[in-house]
């Protein structure tokens, strides 16, 4: 049997399977869907884009995998110095992995080993948010604040290395004088917090947590696995205020392919930069700069650069936030928008159940959890195809 994601595998319903896919749409047997979740956020090109099949393809004839280890190859190369390129400020140095979650075990990793690399063996701790998400390994759901991992509270323990806060100035302010000088990192998902329920906050609070972070010599990381490429309306959250560590993932590869990025300012890299050999960061995943992740990557930059896709994301966020004026409902507790997301919050979470078999029925893929139905589309959606998407959502109050 297979173990599905994120279910009780003795009650769940049965899943849609796939049989093909082609732009905003998956095909099951019976049926056409705009998948309206982007295969988790990644998918931001479509499925089947032509120019994201030939460069794997075209890889794929040359060779598909070799470790890192010793040997290197001009994909990697090629997308390390494209995200010199692309990525802002002195955001150099790339270390590749195979997904988000590990791309922030090792930016956890990397902060707290600078400061043991400086003789700086105080800084333990690590300051995150509330509802915070960071992913499913153990580091990160330490640092997150999932209740759905809070059985690990159960059998090790609140951690004492990690500090959960509001996204309130007055409390940033409040935990950095008490904590400052223990902090190695401040870690964060920027202005969106997906899987904790699509909250969404001001700059201003990431404005003062860099401030923050410099007073007191704290390393600012920014998780952009799920808001990176343009997902808040921003290329980067980074391109607004500068982190010291960028993790990459998800929509990095399109949606193609698992890859993911933890990237280092100078600062950060210069510590592990060493005569030393005990100064090293030593993680090594087998697929990390994987060729046909890197070579899909570099594709996919490229596509997200000449066709100008910050003016498709514009675009979607406008009609978005059109579709969503105004609209309420006794069940609803908020509507949010941002950028390339769309959040319904219901007061209660029964108020949901039902609503991904009616989207399906009405040709849209979607998949509710907890109190928030909600909407991040490929940015290759038509106008008409978007607009499908926000009227299923509200069809479902309406009825």
């Amino acid at each position: 049997m297979i173990w599905y994601p994120y279910e009780q595998l003795k009650t769940m319903k049965d899943p849609y399977k796939v049989v093909d896919a082609k732009g905003v749409y998956l095909y099951t047997e019976d049926n056409k869907m705009i998948d309206s979740v982007s295969s988790w956020w990644s998918n931001i090109y479509g499925y089947k884009n032509e120019r994201l099949n030939e460069s794997i393809i075209n890889q794929v004839n040359k060779f598909s995998h070799v470790m890192l280890g010793g040997i290197t190859h001009e994909p990697v190369e090629t997308l390390s110095n494209k995200l010199k390129e692309f990525l802002p400020g002195d955001l150099d140095y790339p270390f590749f992995s195979d997904s988000g979650s590990v791309a922030v075990e090792v930016a956890l990793k990397m902060a707290l080993q600078f400061y043991m690399n400086k003789g700086e063996e105080d800084r333990t701790m690590i300051l995150a948010l509330n509802h915070a998400y960071h992913g499913d390994t153990f580091k990160t759901m330490e640092v997150g604040d999932d209740e759905d991992y809070h059985f690990v509270l159960k059998a090790y323990g609140k951690s004492k290395y990690v500090v959960h806060i509001p996204t309130e100035i007055d409390a940033l302010e409040d935990a950095f004088d008490k904590y400052g000088d223990k902090l190695n990192s401040f870690i964060v998902e920027p202005l969106l917090q997906g899987a904790g329920g699509m909250r969404m906050y001001d700059i201003s609070f990431l404005e003062r947590a860099r401030e923050l972070c410099d007073e007191y010599n704290v390393l600012l990381i920014f998780d952009e696995v799920a808001t990176g490429f343009g997902r808040t309306g921003n290329r980067f959250v980074a391109d607004l205020v500068l982190p010291d560590i960028i993790c990459l993932g998800k929509a990095l590869t399109g949606g193609y392919i698992g890859h993911a990025a933890t990237v280092a300012n100078k600062k950060v890299f210069d510590a592990f930069y060493d005569d030393d050999p005990t100064h090293a960061l030593m993680h090594g995943p087998t697929f990390m700069a994987n060729p046909l992740a890197c070579s899909v990557a570099i594709s996919g930059i490229e596509i997200f650069e000449e066709e100008n896709f910050m003016e498709k994301i514009k675009r979607i966020e406008e009609i978005q936030r059109e579709e969503m004026a105004g609209f309420t409902h006794p069940k609803i507790e908020e509507v949010r928008v941002m950028g390339g997301c769309v959040c319904i919050e219901v007061k209660d979470e029964k108020d949901i159940r039902g609503f991904q078999e009616f989207a399906y029925k009405r040709g849209v893929f979607a998949r509710p959890f907890i109190k928030y139905i909600y909407s991040m589309v490929p940015y290759v959606i038509s106008e008409d195809e978007l607009r499908k998407v926000m009227r299923t959502m509200k069809e479902w109050f309406e009825r």
